[in-house]
């Protein structure tokens, strides 16, 4: 049986474990969503996993969701994130940028700028802003016209993260988010070739994954999806037709994986790992689910036919989480109080495991 500590051969990087830590929102960045030397360090203390994918990045101004957080579209963001990269890479790592646009699920108070969205629809819920939680706001519904420039926005962003020195980019299709949005049946109510049935609702994630290939290469690009996962609001219908439709398109790309949430029945995601003929990366979790993903759940789904497995929580309080699951050592608890904090206190303040005299 596959090991999560087999080595593993993803694009154009040869990984020595199969634990991927997945992306996490983090709003450490300074001023102009620039990278920060603490963040450098941050992601270089955890640089024993497999693959690293990076906290969500804003591929535009527009395509901020959060405050706090960084993006790929200055010049001063690229140098930013050379840093990153770098301690990363002298640590022996690889890493990958989440490119996350937040169409609707963003706030004018925190970019300055009305959201935009496949429909005059608003996200369900509060969303972060520079002055706390507010409700979200009902977002500017894109002309025909302007969609496909949204799709190439994950490519530009794609390009400025190869310049910054990642090995990858995945693209953020999952929870709630502009992908996401077009995939949904209740945030996409458009009448035009991007809404209404399978084949028209898939077609912005294609474009945009299809922009970030020609951009970057299939072996640099991967996507996140989380099949079902109704999160912002953003609520799906027909979800094994659906996803099965997206990845048949996306199959023929060749692109360096698939990440998947554990956000609907496991039938459903063992028919999509059937369906998918390239490189799996899963997580046995379901966002802010109140199982975290461990070691059990990890080797099921390498049992069901995963490659590669990613640890979300898990990463956060324990920069040597591989050698803790390698060794079988207690899994430190994280503080909830700190994900969103700022300051290094909860960030760089969790330590390797440290053996009794």
């Amino acid at each position: 049986m596959t090991s999560l500590f087999d080595p593993c051969q993803l694009g154009g990087s040869a990984l020595p474990n199969r634990i991927v830590m997945a992306p996490m929102t983090r709003v450490r960045a300074g001023a102009g969503g620039v990278p920060t030397p603490s963040m450098a360090a941050y992601y270089a203390q955890r640089a024993s996993a497999g693959l690293i994918v990076s906290e969500g990045v804003q591929p535009s101004l527009v395509g901020q969701s959060n405050p706090g957080t960084p993006g790929l579209h200055t010049d001063d963001q690229v140098k930013g994130w050379q840093v990153v990269t770098g301690a990363v890479h002298a640590n022996g790592g690889r890493i990958f940028a989440q490119i996350m646009h937040g169409g609707r699920v963003s706030h004018p108070e925190t970019t300055g700028v009305r959201p935009v969205g496949p429909s005059a629809v608003p996200a369900v819920g509060q969303v972060f802003t520079p002055s706390g939680p507010k409700p979200a706001p009902v977002p500017r519904a894109l002309e025909t016209a302007e969609v496909p420039g949204e799709a190439r926005s994950y490519a530009d962003a794609a390009r400025r993260a190869v310049e910054a020195g990642f090995d990858g980019v995945e693209l953020h299709g999952a929870n709630g988010y502009l992908i996401g949005q077009f995939l949904s049946s209740s945030a996409n109510l458009r009448t035009d070739r991007y809404g209404g049935p399978v084949r028209n609702r898939i077609r912005f994630a294609v474009e945009a994954v299809s922009a970030t290939v020609d951009a970057v290469g299939a072996h640099r690009t991967g996507i996140r999806l989380s099949p079902g996962a109704g999160i912002w609001g953003a609520d799906e219908t027909d979800v094994a037709e659906m996803y099965g439709a997206l990845l048949a398109e996306l199959a023929p790309l060749g692109l360096a994986y698939v990440h998947l949430e554990a956000t609907t029945d496991e039938e459903v995601l063992v028919g999509l790992r059937r369906a998918w003929p390239g490189t799996l990366v899963m997580n046995p979790s379901a966002p802010m689910g109140p199982v975290a993903a461990d070691r059990a759940a990890a080797d099921r789904w390498l049992a069901l036919g995963a490659d590669l497995i990613s640890f979300g929580r898990a990463f956060i309080a324990n920069p040597d989480l591989v050698e803790r699951l390698r060794q079988g050592l207690p899994i430190a608890a994280d503080d909830q109080a700190t994900w969103y904090a700022g300051g290094d206190d909860g960030y760089l303040t969790y330590s390797a495991y440290r053996h009794a005299a």
